[in-house]
């Protein structure tokens, strides 16, 4: 999941030669290398809100390619065998996008600026003009992120035989590098114009264009035909299988995705064509599905897997050190656990909110589950920043989250008042951590008189129900792309589809929209400390602790390196070998 955890903005640098960032002189070419993860895949868009699980962006990132990438260092670093992206003016902000000839789709179709163009107006929302509120207008693409910034552009214009897209916008934008054209380019627009009977991505932009802008004071009757090619992009690519339509798993990337065993794994082979990037060095991966720790490390042990990364415990430290030549890296995440409550049911009452985050035993849950892990481990206490930065310190001294230092079930009881909510709250069931947390917050709650309902679901239908509103609370993760503050709206802001619980705040919404425009760090820091103490005034869930990280690899493969990003080990796959 995107995550809110903020860590500014990063350098900018060019496209290291294959092996640059593990010192290798050289690979091996060849082989087959096993890499085992928690959860399945589930969508081929990783962009929509149901779609935007960990799992679905790991497989992305192999499979598609784009104008740049984010390292384990946090850099953005630029693609350019893929195009070129430059920024052409400050004043108005203008970034022009030229993918170069030859970068093409596994159908043999070029990646154009159609392509380009169709993520845009997925990721602006520049057409829709629903009101949710007034329940009128419509709205065409869902976008796991904050349409905010591509928002304030004029329509892109598209040159240079379909290969450059230039795009001008209306206000300052602190996440321009990031906002488009990568870390991949992962739907093919030709493909939803067919879906939606149009002749080509051509046809698709020419459809678009000669829309206006929506306004959702002034909702026009829904197009059609771009309703038809929205709905396939937010849910034509959802699959635990294998299509029998080839055109819904195209590959712009390194890989192409060969065989699925639904639930079970997934190969991945060599795409033999593609040259606008680092090559790979290894022929095929295959991708497995073991929530259990134990059995991850079992698998490493046995040969079965090369690489892993396991929930993080000291039980499965200690499991590692009985697997021989195994290598385990460990760090902390840019990732964070939080339990989230709906604004909605029985927490529209914030009385009933506040009560139940008073039961919640954050100081056990860490002491039972991270700290024997990392001795230093205490609860979260921001939404927004983590203690190794300077401005978190600052943001925990006022934003309130001392109120939640300590269980304090007798003013549960009193904010009460001797009601006994029902509360279902949500989790992936398949992951030992969150059954830990459930049934510590369980035990906790139900001495206050919550009645607590086990939610739980499976792991590759967790993500799936998130804001579905069949649970009123939830337990998971936000996991950081690395950069950028684009991640703070996509969450809270009011109507953005990853705000799954519903968070409205008109004074947070306007410090979004200031945030998005500063590119001073600084500037940016103070704003979301303001949003932290609000997100707390408003008692819309607790942060729980800071993700400790563990990845191991076996010594039969090369080239793998820490990365404490959602994209994880699979950050510099490329250098993966088989020794």
């Amino acid at each position: 999941m995107l995550a809110v955890l903020s860590l500014g903005a990063c350098a900018t640098q060019n496209s290291p030669a294959p092996g640059a960032s593990t010192g290798q002189a050289s690979a091996k070419q060849g082989g087959k290398i096993t890499v085992v993860e928690v959860n399945a895949f589930n969508s081929f868009n990783p962009n929509t809100a149901t779609g935007n699980a960990e799992i679905n962006s790991k497989v992305s990132y192999p499979t598609h390619s784009g104008f740049y990438y984010i390292d384990n260092k946090l850099n953005v670093v630029r693609n350019e065998k893929f195009g070129k992206m430059e920024k052409v003016s400050d004043d108005p902000l203008t970034v022009k996008y030229t993918v170069n000839d030859g970068v093409k789709w596994s159908d043999g179709t070029p990646v154009t600026a159609h392509d380009l163009f169709l993520q845009w107006a997925a990721f602006s929302a520049y057409y829709s003009d629903a009101d949710p509120s007034a329940k009128t207008g419509t709205s065409y693409f869902s976008f796991a992120g904050d349409p905010t910034g591509l928002n304030a552009t004029e329509v892109p214009t598209i040159s240079d035989n379909d290969r450059t897209l230039t795009l001008k916008y209306t206000k300052p934008f602190a996440d321009w590098e990031i906002a488009l054209g990568g870390p991949a380019i992962d739907v093919p627009a030709h493909v939803i114009a067919k879906k939606a009977g149009l002749a080509d991505a051509k046809a698709l932009t020419d459809l678009m264009r000669g829309m206006k802008k929506g306004d959702p004071a002034k909702p026009q009757p829904a197009n059609e035909t771009l309703k038809k090619a929205a709905e396939f992009y937010n849910t034509g690519f959802d699959t635990k299988t294998l299509p029998a339509d080839t055109s819904l798993f195209l590959s712009n990337g390194p890989y192409i995705v060969k065989e699925i065993v639904p639930d079970q794994s997934m190969t991945l082979i060599r795409n033999r064509d593609y040259a606008w990037g680092p090559t790979p060095n290894a022929d095929s991966i295959v991708v497995r599905y073991i929530g259990s720790a134990p059995a991850q490390v079992q698998a490493l042990k046995n040969g079965e897997a090369d690489i892993i990364a396991p929930q993080a415990s000291a039980d499965t430290i200690d499991q590692l050190k009985s697997v021989p030549g195994a290598t385990v890296l460990q760090d902390k995440q840019l990732a964070y656990e939080h339990l989230d409550l709906n604004f909605s049911g029985p927490f529209a009452d914030k009385d009933v909110r506040t009560a139940f985050l008073l039961t919640v035993p954050r100081q056990d849950i860490v002491d039972k589950i991270v700290k024997k892990l990392d001795p230093e481990a205490k609860p979260l206490d921001s939404q927004f920043f983590v203690p190794a930065q300077a401005a978190y310190a600052n943001s925990v001294k006022d934003n309130g989250s001392s109120a939640y230092d300590n269980v304090d079930i007798d003013k549960a009881k009193q904010l009460l008042s001797g009601k006994q909510p029902e509360i279902r709250i949500m989790y992936n069931k398949d992951s030992p951590n969150r059954v830990d947390m459930f049934t510590l917050i369980k035990e906790s709650a139900e001495k206050a008189g919550f009645k607590i309902v086990d939610g739980g679901l499976g792991r590759s239908d967790w993500s799936k129900a998130l804001g579905k509103g069949t649970y009123d609370a939830s337990i998971f993760a936000w996991s950081n792309p690395g950069v950028g503050v684009q991640g703070v709206p996509a969450i809270f802001k009011a109507g953005n589809d990853l705000n799954y619980n519903k968070f409205s705040n008109e004074e947070a919404d306007k410090l979004m929209d200031e945030l998005i425009g500063t590119t001073d760090k600084g500037k940016q820091n103070e704003i979301m400390t303001k949003l932290d103490k609000i997100v707390w005034d408003s008692s819309y869930g607790l942060p729980l602790f800071q993700n400790p990280g563990v990845q191991a690899y076996s010594d039969k493969v090369d080239g793998v390196v820490y990365n404490p990003m959602k994209t994880g080990v699979w950050w510099n796959f490329w250098e993966w070998s088989v020794k």
